[in-house]
């Protein structure tokens, strides 16, 4: 083994340095040189290359504008593509990894310390990982948490979910706030050309994709779990009855149904392309259409079965589910700018002034001026104003453009949970 010594030298100003007895003025300017070793390969000396001590860029994110950005990997290997949102959560990033309504996404994280509590297996919000990849700025060194399963890194390259660190997620950010959600490729491979990965990123597009037919289930199934005891909350005073419940499953999380169970719901999970005659069979107190990804105008066969469904049963619809019984209410639907993504945006209730802060992921919006009479919107988000919730009475219907389970929080709409017993409960009791 040779040995190359590197040389650099420490220039000590005294005057500057000291400010308490400094030592007197000379004419020689003091210095410091500090000599380092490091051991060198036989292949190394032959090539002039150094093993460096620490990890060096690897990776790149390639946006359609045609800005790369160097950054180093973790988690899997290889070439992806997706469009890039930012997510302003400043916490709960195994929930964001494994909610399905990330499908076909990059999600950038603002907060810029990620993956300092590992992963557990308690907080997964469905069967996988569905995200196209992780974007953060930086990427903890160590774990502590007193459930923590296994490192970040790890969890992301057992389920081959590529992510990257080390890379200015503020000026992405500030990127895609002006520009609006772009379509990017990452990659680890280096034989792929900057040209290449850019050609792939703009002859990709997310819009008008069925993206609901990847993350939902195959077969209807019952589920009973409710929220645990330790991390239960608006416990008091819920109706003892039992409601019968069929959800939608349009890219649910698993929290939804667990408070829906905790309301006191008997809940059967149907696949996205289910029979709405297969519905009304069952004869349910209620039907809930779940969150899910991508564009609302993509999925008409889902459109469709909301309209069968709508008057014969009450009916809740979250993020996705909002978006589609606005089309089947005879509106229309939009893609935001850079869309809503993180924990932390607040919402006015119309109907009675009480402010929320919420849980939201969404890159499409319902157009409130192209609802038909009799429709009511009942929340708006106080960040730009867009349609956050709607209800039409005549129907028996009500829904929310954001996420009223909101794990790991904020609870402020929980409530929402509650009303959708009420307006089965009196349902009933009117039939």
């Amino acid at each position: 083994m040779s040995i190359k010594a590197m040389d650099f030298s420490l220039r000590i100003n005294p005057s500057i340095c000291f400010t308490q007895n400094p030592p007197k003025p000379s004419s020689k300017l003091r210095f410091l040189t500090v000599r380092c070793s490091l051991p060198l390969t036989s292949d190394d000396a032959a090539t002039g290359l150094a093993e460096r001590p620490w990890k060096v860029a690897d990776a790149r994110l390639v946006l359609e504008d045609g800005s790369i950005w160097k950054a180093k990997s973790f988690g899997a290997s290889g070439t992806q593509v997706g469009e890039v949102v930012f997510n302003t959560s400043l916490t709960g990033y195994q929930e964001i990894l494994t909610d399905p309504s990330y499908a076909g996404q990059f999600v950038l994280m603002t907060n810029p310390h990620i993956g300092n509590t590992g992963v557990n297996f308690d907080d997964e919000e469905s069967r996988q990982c569905f995200l196209a990849g992780l974007v953060i700025r930086s990427l903890s060194i160590t774990t502590s948490n007193w459930r923590c399963a296994e490192t970040l890194g790890d969890y992301l390259a057992e389920r081959n979910i590529m992510g990257i660190y080390d890379v200015d997620t503020r000026a992405i950010t500030r990127r895609l706030r002006q520009d609006g959600s772009l379509i990017g490729v990452l990659s680890t491979e280096q034989s792929r050309s900057d040209e290449e990965l850019l050609e792939m990123s703009c002859s990709w597009d997310i819009v008008g994709i069925d993206l609901i037919s990847g993350v939902t289930c195959n077969a209807p199934y019952e589920w009973v779990d409710k929220t645990k005891s330790d991390w239960d909350f608006n416990s008091n005073g819920r109706d003892q009855e039992t409601y019968r419940v069929v959800a939608y499953d349009f890219g649910i999380k698993h929290n939804i149904l667990r408070r829906l169970a905790s309301y006191g719901c008997k809940i059967t999970v149907v696949p996205s392309t289910w029979p709405a005659a297969e519905t009304l069979k069952v004869k349910p107190d209620g039907v809930l259409f779940s969150n899910g990804p991508g564009d609302p105008s993509a999925v008409p066969y889902a459109v469709e079965t909301v309209k069968e469904i709508l008057g014969k049963v009450p009916v809740f619809g979250i993020c996705m589910g909002h978006q589609l019984l606005g089309q089947a209410l005879g509106g229309k639907t939009f893609k935001m700018k850079f869309g809503h993504h993180g924990g932390n945006h607040p919402v006015c209730n119309l109907r009675n002034g009480r402010v929320e802060i919420s849980a939201q992921n969404h890159n499409y919006a319902v157009d409130p001026a192209s609802l038909p009479e009799g429709v009511e919107v009942t929340h708006v988000n106080l960040n730009d104003g867009s349609c956050a919730g709607l209800a039409y009475p005549a129907l028996n219907v009500m829904s929310l453009q954001y996420h009223p389970e909101a794990s790991p929080g904020p609870h402020d709409s929980d409530c929402a949970f509650r009303e959708f017993i009420e307006l089965m409960k009196s349902t009933k009791q009117a039939a």
